[in-house]
């Protein structure tokens, strides 16, 4: 960047409060971008956390129905039957609840690359003022 010595400082001053304005917005709109990408990601992962949810209600109910009826054929008893099924299907639902609230946590919403360009444009004024 060449400075024109016939600018005044006044000029100087309204070119770089023009620049700095101009990150700002470019920071702002790369902010808003991440965001609504991030929560595009959420909104999907609701989606399946919903639809897992529906049809694991719907197996559960076949499938508890049929592994009771195996395990009293093969000589258990109904009740401990409906017990080690009951405890299978938790421990799966439990897995799949952890990994879905996983992937919601706040911290993959953030906008991160923003955050790391606020701060690397900030170290850079601070360089470039303490220079003068």
């Amino acid at each position: 960047m060449s400075v024109d010595p016939q600018k005044s400082a006044g000029t100087l001053l309204g070119d770089a409060l023009s620049h700095v304005s101009s990150l700002v917005r470019s920071e702002v709109d790369l902010a808003r971008a991440e965001v609504s990408e991030n929560m595009n990601s959420a909104a999907v992962a609701i989606g399946m956390l919903a639809a897992a949810v529906v049809l694991a209600i719907t197996a559960l109910n076949v499938l508890s129905a049929a592994l009771v009826g195996a395990l009293t054929e093969a000589g258990i008893p109904g009740v401990w039957s409906a017990v080690i099924v009951g405890l299978a299907f938790g421990i799966a639902a439990y897995l799949f609840m952890n990994k879905g609230t996983n992937e919601l946590k706040m911290s993959s919403l953030a906008p991160t690359r923003t955050a790391k360009n606020v701060k690397r444009d900030a170290q850079t004024v601070k360089e470039v003022y303490n220079d003068k």
